[in-house]
């Protein structure tokens, strides 16, 4: 009897860990989706007696020219898109917008993979007018990606933060089964991080790795730094009767790098 009761504490608190771990893993992803330097971005500018609340594109296809939208509920305004290549002393070139029942809209040229532009819209009324946002805008290229391909990448990275953090969960098990979870984490960064990571980036910005020894790009470090944790991790399992603390400091590790946004210090 007390062996079915040990059980059946054990099921209910292993369900507690994975909804703690799952809850983790939504708050992670959503801060780095909502942080990261290719989210639109969000604000309001007060013009003329009215808000004009404004969410513009920082990221584009490199295929086709990025549409800029600014929504100024008044269709008598007029509207420019200023724009050149970033960090350039190029002179900035002017786009007249259309205004189309209050919206207005102009054409950001493509770029190649990896190449930014940095635009602002003048809004135009009768008598005054105001730039939106304040400071440039710097959009981002990159090549399409096939969709089967990105969310299959998406949803295995998304499973192995879930591992990660449910592993590091486990020490608070009486009898806590590392083993298994640690090597579930492994083998899902190899494929969703080492694989379809690279698979993505190579559509994306034309090459498959551009981490450690090749670059220094933060996204593939990122990857890197957590699987090599892991893997020490596995080994310590073996070698180690501190190996709670080797799983804890990989769960952490872990967690900080998917904190830390996709493309923040560029591609």
């Amino acid at each position: 009897m007390e062996q079915t009761t040990d059980k059946s504490t054990g099921k209910k608190l292993s369900i507690i860990l994975w909804i703690i771990a799952f809850i983790i893993t939504v708050f992670t992803a959503y801060f780095q989706r909502v942080t990261g330097p290719t989210y639109p971005l969000s604000g309001s500018v007060s013009f003329m007696g009215k808000d004009i609340f404004y969410k513009l594109d920082r990221s584009g296809s490199s295929n086709d020219n990025s549409t800029i939208k600014l929504n100024v509920n008044d269709d008598k305004l007029q509207g420019v898109l200023l724009w050149k290549r970033y960090n350039t002393n190029d002179e900035l070139t002017r786009v007249d917008m259309k205004n189309e029942k209050g919206v207005l809209s102009g054409d950001l040229p493509k770029q190649l993979p990896s190449g930014k532009l940095q635009y602002f819209i003048r809004v135009i009324g009768p008598s005054t007018e105001i730039n939106v946002p304040k400071e440039p805008v710097v959009l981002r290229f990159k090549g399409d990606i096939p969709f089967i391909i990105l969310l299959l990448h998406i949803v295995i990275m998304f499973a192995a933060m879930l591992f990660s953090t449910r592993t590091g969960l486990e020490i608070f098990r009486k009898e806590p089964g590392f083993k298994k979870y640690a090597y579930w984490t492994i083998a899902l960064l190899t494929v969703g991080g080492l694989v379809l990571g690279a698979i993505v980036q190579k559509y994306a910005f034309g090459e498959y790795w551009t981490g450690i020894p090749f670059g220094f790009d933060l996204t593939d470090n990122k990857t890197l730094i957590a699987w090599l944790a892991w893997i020490l991790t596995i080994i310590m399992l073996y070698r180690s009767a501190k190996a709670k603390y080797w799983v804890l400091g990989a769960s952490i590790i872990t967690i900080v790098i998917f904190l830390i946004p996709h493309s923040l210090l560029g591609t």
